[in-house]
């Protein structure tokens, strides 16, 4: 009797266990597959004689809605997310007048000073795309001009608190400055003749966090394909093989995406993604063991997930005097979230379950029937909502 009391709580463990897993899939049906994904607004600075131009491709509904996004990764747990939505089906012509009315309040404490002095910036125009996909942030234009003194040749800048981060560049010269300036961040002086570039050094160190932010937090679906990978078996030669054919397929498809040698539209490559998913964890249910194509099929399924790695570093942009740098910096920060989501799974259940008896049938298949509904659900949302 005592033995089987124990077997009996064992077996309630695992359950719990389970109830987590499912807790974390009922989490990623709750948000859309195409979600309100925070993206850094892109900055494009020139001077063109005695005139300052900055050029910022950015979110307007969610700075003229009021988000905070600081830190934020997703627009839905704003409490004003309700707004936002609004927003987002206006007409190019009305959210261009509300850009325009609202630039004040939105542009407070963004400061560019030159020479000791603040300079006067003004909106020269505002472009704003058709509304198109509503369940997809869109990306309008806000052109700004200001004069310079006539010997100025550095600006120092600010980015107001609560904008998220901002990619900024110097355009027109050659090694102009490129970094990102988070909410709240002061950069003392920015050359605006060039010779400002990042190092090689630089661009890679500082391109590893935003491959890392990309699986942890923001990659709900990579982290789930990472899961399905990991709850196939709890041996760990399969494990090690699976995740070096995915690393090895994103590689190649990250660097020829974000290069801009290999496009494929997002409208395709999202559904295929979650279909992914689903393919993987529906084969853990039906199989123990790594079958000899099962790599070769998770290889495909990578050379997917790499272009949307890809669209990801477009949108933040790359240095271009230092593409090869940020690419590897950005690949080993992905690296590092695929690695950190493993060990989190085998700290989780791995390293006091893989060997029971009971594993397979009381958290791997379970665990895999989750994700797998979890990856069919995105994928006829991204498909046909």
């Amino acid at each position: 009797m005592g033995i089987r009391r124990v077997m009996a709580a064992k077996l309630r463990f695992a359950r719990a266990v389970s109830s987590v897993l499912a807790g974390v899939a009922a989490l990623a049906l709750a948000f859309p597959a195409a979600a309100h994904e925070v993206l850094p607004t892109v900055g494009l600075m020139s001077r063109d004689g005695d005139t300052l131009r900055l050029e910022l491709r950015l979110n307007a509904e969610a700075l003229v809605a009021g988000i905070d996004l600081d830190g934020l990764t997703d627009t839905n747990t704003s409490d004003r997310s309700a707004e936002y939505d609004a927003l987002r089906l206006l007409d190019p012509d009305a959210l261009s007048a509300r850009i325009t009315q609202d630039w004040p309040r939105i542009s407070d404490g963004f400061v560019i000073s030159a020479e000791g002095r603040d300079v006067p910036l003004s909106i020269d125009a505002v472009e704003v795309t058709e509304v198109g996909d509503a369940d997809l942030a869109r990306a309008s234009r806000v052109i700004l001009t200001g004069p310079l003194p006539a010997a100025a040749d550095r600006v120092s800048f600010t980015w107001p608190e609560g904008h998220g981060t901002l990619a900024l560049r110097v355009t027109g010269v050659e090694k102009g400055f490129a970094d990102y300036v988070d909410g709240g961040e002061r950069i003392a002086a920015i050359a605006l003749t060039g010779g400002d570039a990042q190092s090689g050094w630089r661009a890679f160190v500082s391109y590893i966090p935003v491959g890392f932010d990309h699986i942890l937090p923001k990659g709900l679906d990579h982290i789930l394909f990472v899961l399905g990978l990991f709850f196939l078996s709890p041996a760990l030669k399969p494990l090690l093989w699976q995740v070096s054919a995915f690393t090895l397929a994103h590689t190649v498809t990250l660097a020829l995406g974000a290069l801009g040698w290999v496009k494929v539209s997002p409208a395709i490559v999202e559904p295929l993604i979650a279909a992914s998913i689903a393919f993987i964890a529906i084969e853990n249910i039906f199989s123990t063991n790594l079958h000899r194509w099962r790599p070769v099929v998770v290889f495909a399924f990578g050379l997917l997930h790499g272009l949307g790695f890809a669209s990801v570093l477009q949108d933040f942009g790359l240095p271009q005097d230092q593409l090869i740098p940020a690419l590897l910096g950005f690949n080993l920060g992905v690296e590092f979230g695929q690695l950190t989501v493993i060990a989190l799974a085998f700290l989780a259940v791995g390293a006091w379950f893989r060997h029971k008896s009971w594993y397979r049938a009381a958290i791997s298949i379970p665990a895999s029937v989750l994700i797998a509904c979890v990856g069919l659900y995105w994928a006829v949302e991204r498909t046909f909502l």
